[in-house]
């Protein structure tokens, strides 16, 4: 199956007239391990990633409406990457961080839709109490460290949920403190600093973390091979001695397999993993951003590849899902995110009274 995978894109590239290294990447990757899964599996990631999907539609029509404010980063066809990292982790045990894309990562992570959604609209019943807004996402109860403006500043936090679990069990002698913490950026983030002192650091001290590379070939209006001198970001792993991985990162089975590996490792004491997975955002950089850069063959190419539609095959092809199923699900999903937009819009706003809260940390 993989074989024709690849094979299939291949075509596809040539078949546009798309010869760019990202595509050729991809074409050359055969998904020989993809994971394999039982309805119930199946129906929740399908499920996980259309909520992903409508969410994010709803917040470009509420933001377009004038509803909406400030800056708004989606996340419309990286949802593999999101759905199948996190749904190989144990929500409210493992950690997670994210970047200024994050709504997708938090829905994931089990942050209720309307908190999200409260907290794009600056609500007092946002998951950061309309502090934070779109780019701020955090959820303490569901271990998801937040969202940041600057690209690699998640990446130090990210680190030290990591010490955290490796320090409370081997000098507090908390034997079931075997959690493992996913760092969520994107390949513009792989030329800095921060990045390649935490891959050492983590590599030093073998820590349970899984450094996911969300490589959507664009780091704004940068095309990522004009960017930096090895466009192979998994390579940079073997530097540090450690365990890398490229994986197609429109595929969420294959997404889910690489990370279900990863996992496995860093539980076991055998430390960090560079998971690289190839993907490609469906929109601009943000909402604000007419995405005039990049050329309409490519965009059609990636949209071809579209994760969702990707998995609906899989799905239906192995018998365990029928197409009205799936189409009942959507329905539900579309449902659920009205109803977070209409929960959002009628919430009260953050009370003046505290604006100085939530500062400093509260016993």
């Amino acid at each position: 199956m993989g074989q024709d995978i690849a094979m299939e894109t291949e075509r596809t590239a040539v078949g546009t007239g798309l010869t760019g290294a990202h595509a050729e990447r991809l074409s050359s990757l055969v998904t020989a391990s993809r994971a394999q899964v039982d309805r119930e599996t199946g129906l929740t990631l399908y499920r996980d990633m259309t909520l992903g999907r409508r969410f994010e539609d709803k917040c470009a029509e509420m933001y377009y409406r004038g509803k909406m404010f400030g800056f708004v980063h989606l996340y419309n066809g990286q949802e593999a990457v999101s759905t199948g990292v996190i749904g190989a982790m144990k929500r409210q045990h493992d950690w997670f961080c994210s970047t200024y894309r994050d709504h997708v990562h938090a829905l994931s992570a089990g942050v209720p839709a309307r908190e999200v959604m409260s907290e794009l609209f600056g609500k007092e019943t946002g998951c950061s109490k309309g502090r934070g807004g779109s780019m701020h996402l955090f959820s303490k109860e569901h271990h998801l460290l937040g969202g940041y403006a600057f690209i690699g500043e998640g990446i130090p936090v990210a680190l030290g949920a990591a010490f955290t679990s490796r320090y409370k069990r081997e000098a507090l002698g908390e034997a079931d403190s075997d959690s493992v913490t996913a760092a969520f950026f994107g390949d513009g983030t792989c030329n800095i600093g921060q990045f390649y002192e935490c891959l050492n650091m983590a590599q030093l001290w073998k820590l349970p973390i899984i450094f996911v590379v969300e490589n959507n070939k664009w780091a704004i209006g940068m095309d990522h091979n004009r960017a930096t001198s090895d466009p192979e970001i998994w390579r940079k792993a073997a530097s540090f001695g450690m365990a890398g991985e490229e994986v197609d990162g429109m595929d969420v089975l294959a997404v889910r397999a690489a990370a279900e590996r990863a996992v496995a490792r860093a539980r076991a004491g055998e430390g960090p993993t560079l998971l690289e997975c190839l993907t490609y955002r469906f929109r601009g950089h943000s909402l604000a951003d007419p995405d005039e850069l990049r050329a309409e063959e490519e965009k059609q190419f990636w949209a071809q590849r579209d994760p969702l539609k990707a998995l609906e095959r899989d799905l239906v092809s192995a018998g365990l899902v029928s197409s009205e199923e799936l189409r009942a699900i959507e329905k539900e999903i579309d449902a659920e995110v009205q109803d977070c937009v209409d929960f959002a819009l009628s919430a009260p706003e953050p009370d003046s009274s505290e604006l100085t809260r939530y500062i400093w940390a509260e016993d």
